[in-house]
């Protein structure tokens, strides 16, 4: 039986209904879902990650590929963090497309803000020349999740954020109507705002951005 096989047999032993009616509606009914609360889905997920190490090292492209493609959320989870942990320092420099298919498929907030920081964010850590080619290419997509991934990609890089690139995202995307970019917005520089918050300031007194972008940005500044 095959590692894919064993998970899903798995998490349908675990299923619980009022939990996936519950999660299913929390996500606009987008995604089918087994019930499994976070931490017994990890806790399974992460006994046979053990036990089939040695298919999963040789195959976590495709497997997390497959999961991802699955009806049920938490398989799509699974997949994401399959990629997580095998792909760090061992990215290469194709595995950008593999990224690009993460971000467009089954989207909603909660894999692209994953993707974005965890393996966008890692990858382009990993190939630092390839930053303003990708992020131009996602910025400029027609697709919403891109423009946001473009936005949040270096969550996480503190002190080392390209505060230009950020900035210039912020005011590339700072009239969109789309509720998921305003929020983007003001995370992004929230979270910068932690290590420079003059500079963050600033930025958002002289930049004509959306109510909700504004809101968020400084909500932990001032």
């Amino acid at each position: 039986m095959s590692f894919i096989s064993l998970l899903e047999a798995a998490f349908n032993q675990k299923r619980n209904e009022e939990n996936a009616f519950q999660m299913k509606k929390y996500m606009k009914n987008l995604f089918s879902f087994y019930g499994i609360k976070t931490d017994e889905r990890r806790a399974v997920f992460h006994d046979l990650l053990k036990s089939n190490e040695q298919e999963i090292s040789q195959n976590y492209r495709e497997i997390a590929l497959t999961l991802l493609k699955k009806e049920f959320r938490e398989l799509h989870y699974c997949g994401i963090e399959i990629l997580i942990k095998n792909l760090k320092k061992n990215y290469q420099k194709d595995d950008i497309k593999l990224i690009e298919t993460f971000l467009v498929t089954n989207s909603w907030w909660d894999s692209v803000d994953t993707i974005s920081k965890y393996l966008l964010g890692q990858y382009l850590i990993e190939f630092p020349n390839e930053t303003e080619k990708v992020i131009e290419r996602f910025s400029n997509s027609e697709n919403m999740w891109l423009n946001r991934s473009a936005i949040i990609f270096q969550l996480g890089y503190k002190k080392k954020t390209n505060y230009e690139l950020l900035f210039s995202e912020c005011v590339k995307h700072s009239q969109s109507k789309e509720f998921f970019i305003q929020k983007a917005i003001g995370w992004a520089l929230r979270e910068y705002g932690s290590v420079n918050p003059g500079l963050v300031l600033n930025f958002v007194n002289n930049t004509d951005l959306k109510p909700l972008s504004r809101k968020e940005a400084i909500r932990k500044l001032i």
